[in-house]
């Protein structure tokens, strides 16, 4: 790790609609880069690049979210779902056992039974990158 960056993206769809951006609530993010908050295809694109200027990539799937993985699909008894009522698009958390959440997308309600997605929304999509950098600080510390 030795950069933190500071700066606006905006994630596109292949139709060039916009999934993320945030431009929306005029918020950039902030990373340090090998912190793991981004993936490294995401990351890769930010190296180099210096404050005040802006570039957009193309990354395939591989290289953002990946592609979506049958194992993170599941099926769940409709008899599970006490507090809520799954229906399809809706989004719900489940907490792991170590206490953190984790959204699950239903895709499908048949009978008893509810398939919940927990793949993430952008898996197996070619996505567009586009950021402006606001600000690049070396983490490098200096010995004495």
């Amino acid at each position: 790790m030795g950069s933190e960056v500071v700066f606006h993206f905006t994630i596109k769809l292949s139709d060039d609609s916009v999934a993320d951006s945030t431009k929306v609530s005029n918020k950039p993010a902030k990373l340090v880069i090998g912190d793991g908050s981004l993936t490294k295809g995401f990351e890769d694109c930010l190296i180099g690049l210096e404050a005040g200027q802006e570039a957009a990539f193309t990354l395939p799937p591989e290289q953002a979210f990946g592609q979506p993985n049958p194992d993170n699909i599941y099926y769940v008894d409709r008899t599970k779902f006490t507090d809520v009522t799954p229906e399809v698009g809706a989004i719900i958390a489940f907490t792991q056992p170590d206490g953190s959440d984790l959204p699950g997308l239903v895709r499908e309600v048949a009978g008893q039974s509810v398939t919940i997605d927990f793949n993430h929304p952008l898996a197996g999509q070619t996505l567009t990158f586009e950021v402006e950098i606001i600000e690049v600080k070396s983490l490098a510390t200096e010995v004495e």
